[in-house]
């Protein structure tokens, strides 16, 4: 069993940055790939980036590509997501999930709570 939390959301003006974390608990984090979601208000939960279990590998979806970086520490059980030159379309709730390596939500076993980000024009 893993238990991720995220944190570092918030709001920010467009053309700004953040850092999401993921801070995971439990099972060894190491040995799991990485995804980073995201969930605007009335749609469905979409793919933003995933990370292998090295870090070796990374995807990102074709409206982040550029702009967004994965990463990860594995010595400190936790995933980053850095975000620069936001959108207002980038607003929604982040989550990152644990267990695959996809674009497919279905495929991840753990998931975050999540954590909204609100970029304003």
């Amino acid at each position: 069993q893993v238990q991720l939390v995220e944190s570092g959301g918030g709001s920010v003006q467009a053309g700004g940055s953040l850092r999401l974390s993921c801070a995971a608990s439990g099972r060894t984090f190491s040995s799991y790939g990485v995804g980073w979601f995201r969930q605007a208000p009335g749609k469905e939960r979409g793919f933003v980036a995933f990370i292998t279990l090295s870090g070796g590998a990374t995807r990102y979806a074709d409206s982040v590509k550029g702009r967004y970086t994965i990463s990860r520490d594995n010595a400190k059980n936790t995933v980053y997501l850095q975000m620069n030159t936001l959108k207002p379309e980038d607003t929604a709730v982040y989550y990152c999930a644990a267990g695959a390596f996809s674009t497919t939500p279905e495929k991840y076993n753990y998931w975050g709570q999540g954590t909204q980000v609100t970029v304003s024009s």
